[in-house]
Parts: structure tokens; sequence; C-alpha cells
């Protein structure tokens, strides 16, 4: 198929666009994107009017009028389309009422089985295809008597991705910063470099090397669909101190390092895995051979294959529904 496809959530785009159809990703100003994947190529907005889309892959609302005003044709109804929904609710965590709810005629693809879970998505269709990660190999060393942590704007981000939980971990030992915008972390936390190191925001082959030297991960996000940062460090066999929230308990055996609601028991396993590389080492074999099992990119291209299938499917049935009966036909609101 050939799918056009915004470029977003970078470390799921590049597992997206790993599969083996021709993906096209629309240039937007002012945003850069990392080389493709083989099949998938950057396009012109002015291009996508002469191009024939198979099906258009959507993960923000703007984006329905987006495609319809560059290929010239409606979602749903001119071209079939699903929607992938990354995040958390961000209003009314168990209230909020996806923006798709109650739409038939368009697939709402949740990343994790907690936020389908979460989200009120009413009489939509609604799948859950959970993470897949390319393996970047076994890396860990723990040579680094440090806690990595990746975080995204965690100052503005502050209690969502458990950013005041930091000093905790830290007073266990230095705490190894990496994201965007974790510059910002020393003079809001107050911490001195004895405690916290920013590293910033690396390209993935680095963060990747970098992050496997530090002797565990810690992930103290309260409110987010996983975390991908969270599935490379299994990937990249190393231990995790992971906060018991949403999809947490799915994706980390508590072999795997530790996972606890209460914070003190994760710094204190934090202490124990810097004092015991060896211990720190078989943990994080447990957590690479975790990941594996659950999150590899082959189980999650072949599931994306059959969702793709199946809406192109329904949409040829409604299409041809349309033809023969267009009286029994009911439109969805934007199709």
């Amino acid at each position: 198929m050939k799918i056009l496809v915004w470029y977003l959530h970078g470390g799921w785009m590049q597992a997206f666009l790993s599969g083996s159809h021709e993906y096209l990703v629309p240039a937007e100003p002012g945003r850069d994107m990392p080389p493709l994947p083989p099949h998938a190529r950057r396009i012109e907005a002015a291009e996508l009017a002469d191009v024939d889309v198979d099906l258009v892959v959507l993960q923000r609302i703007e984006e329905l009028e987006w495609a319809e005003s560059l290929l010239g044709r409606r979602p749903v109804r001119d071209v079939p389309a699903v929607f992938v929904e990354h995040n958390t609710p961000k209003r009314s965590p168990v209230a909020e009422r996806h923006f798709l709810s109650d739409r038939t005629d368009i697939p709402v693809v949740h990343v994790t089985h907690f936020n389908r879970l979460i989200w009120d998505c009413g009489s939509a269709p609604t799948v859950v295809i959970e993470h897949g990660i390319p393996d970047p190999g076994q890396q860990y060393t723990g040579a680094v008597e440090a806690l990595g942590v990746v975080i995204n704007e965690p100052v503005r981000r502050g209690r969502v991705t458990g950013t005041d939980l930091l000093p905790a971990f830290a007073s266990a030992g230095r705490l190894d910063c990496f994201g965007i915008a974790t510059d910002r972390l020393p003079a809001a936390l107050d911490l001195g470099p004895d405690r916290l190191r920013v590293v910033g925001d690396l390209p993935t082959e680095r963060l990747h090397a970098e992050l496997a030297q530090r002797r565990a991960y810690v992930h103290p996000m309260r409110w987010t669909s996983l975390g991908l940062s969270l599935l490379e460090a299994m990937f990249l066999g190393m231990p995790v101190l992971v906060l018991d929230a949403t999809e947490a308990a799915r994706a980390v055996p508590p072999e795997a390092g530790a996972r606890s609601a209460d914070p003190a028991e994760l710094v204190a396993t934090a202490d124990l895995l810097l004092l015991d590389p060896d211990e720190a080492h078989r943990r994080g074999a447990v957590a690479r051979e975790a990941a594996i099992a659950r999150y590899g990119l082959r189980r999650f291209l072949d599931d994306w294959d059959a969702v793709l299938a199946d809406t192109r499917d329904a949409h040829t049935r409604r299409a041809r529904a349309r033809v023969d009966a267009p009286h029994l036909i009911t439109e969805g609101a934007s199709s």
C-alpha cells in the first residue's frame, strides 16, 4: 500500500516506517525529521495532489483536514484512514471522551491496553497494537556508577513525568539525564553536578551507547501510555526502576529491576544495584528477555499489516454499499 503518515513520535515512527509498504511523509515547515527507512520518503505538500494514496494514518485531530486539503480527497469517505492514539487523556482520566468516540467508520489504534481501557471511545472500533522496537542489541555494561533517565521537557511536564521524584533517586547515586530541555533540571530541582548530570538530547544510536553504560535505568512516569525509552533500555539489557503506573505492570516483570508505586522501594533497589554490579547485570538480562518476548519489531509490523488490510477492505465494502444502496448509508460526522 501507499500510506500517508505525518512524522511524529520518532521512536514509534521509525518502527512503523520499517514495514514493507510505501510511506509518504509530508514535509512540515519548521519541523525537522531524521533520515527515513528505505521504504519511506519525505514529500512536499504540493506533490500530494497528484499521488494516489491508498490509506492515511492519522495521529492528530487536525490531520483529518490536512489530508483532505493535500489530497483533494476526504479521509474515510474517499480514502481509508486509521487514527493512532499514542497518549493518555490529558484533561479527565477515565471520563474523557475521545474526539472520534462513536465514529464507526474509523478505527482508533491504541498503543497500549491501558490506553484503550482509559479512553472513552464510545462505539468507535478500537484495537491495540503494542509497541515494536528495532532491537539495538545487548549493549549494557553498567560501568558508570550512575542512574540514567530519559525525559523530554521534564520541567514543563513536571508531575506527569515524575520530575519531582528525581531528587530522591539522586540521593542514591548520581542521576544522568537525557532528553530535550533537560538543561533546565539542575536549577528547577536545586541539584548540583555531584547529584545530577545533564547529558541532553542525543541521536538514538549515541543515546543507546551512553545510556547502556549507566548502572540502571529510572522510569518515574506517572501518566503515560508506556514510554519507548523504557522499552529501549530493557532491550539494551539494563535493569529498570519503574513507577508502577499505567502499562508498566504488563511491560516490566519485577525481576527486571524493580516496579513499585512506592518511590522509596525503587530508591532502595537503586542503592542495591549501584553497590552490586553482578545483580544489576542479572536483572538487566531479565529485562532484555521480557522486552524481546513482547515488543519485537516483527510482531508489531505483522499486527499493523493486519489492521491496514482490514481497514482497506472495510472501506471497499462501504464504497460498494453506497453504490448498491445509497439510501441505506449514513456517513460518519466527517466522512
